[in-house]
């Protein structure tokens, strides 16, 4: 999948666990493990916006865009 989630660097750098992260912006850790292992088919902006909000960062921070070249 070209879309890389980051969720996992950001939790570490801000020394905060994923249970904590779930509380704070409101979903199940279901729902953010899905999200953290990339499995997400989508994400809602309030979601995200939720997420850098508890996070203070930007969603560059969560989601990157891995290019891959075709032969």
């Amino acid at each position: 999948m070209p879309i890389i989630v980051n969720l996992d660097v950001m939790l570490a750098k801000r020394k905060m666990k994923s249970k904590d992260l779930a509380e704070i912006i409101g979903i199940t850790t279901a729902n953010l493990s899905i999200l953290k292992s990339g499995k997400a088919k989508a994400i809602r902006f309030s979601t995200l916006e939720a997420i850098c909000k508890a996070l203070d960062c930007q969603p560059s921070d969560i989601l990157e865009y891995a290019c891959t070249e075709q032969s």
